[in-house]
């Protein structure tokens, strides 16, 4: 699936004032990772974005938005917002302040440890 690119452009402008920010490829359109979480995104036409759970009934209520939902089970906490619910930046940079907020609140991802064996030493 394509997404489209004048969005993802329009998200870069407002994720480029953010530390830590990553794109990747994923899910058939473009994440933004906010200190190796997931943000928000661009899949087709429509913004995705991770939305803290006490917001989540909240902002589903809101015009243009709906669950995310690939594999007809929708995914917690996770949202589509529509082209037209992002006419204006302002509402964009709203949005996308939901998926910042979802990275602030978040517990600290806990580090993978390494497979690699360590070779010893002989002496």
């Amino acid at each position: 699936m394509a997404y489209d690119e004048v969005l993802a452009e329009r998200v870069r402008k407002i994720m480029k004032r953010k530390r830590g920010v990553e794109e990747k490829s994923m899910m058939g359109g473009l994440t933004f990772m906010l200190n190796n979480k997931m943000c928000c995104g661009v899949a087709g036409d429509d913004l995705m974005v991770r939305v803290v759970e006490d917001k989540y009934e909240l902002s589903l209520a809101k015009p243009h938005c709906r669950e995310m939902d690939f594999t007809g089970r929708p995914l917690k906490g996770f949202l589509f917002v529509s082209s037209k619910g992002l006419s204006k930046d302002e509402k964009l940079r709203e949005w996308i302040e939901l998926g910042v907020e979802f990275v602030k609140k978040s517990p600290a991802k806990a580090k993978k440890k390494s497979t690699v064996k360590k070779k010893t030493r002989k002496k």
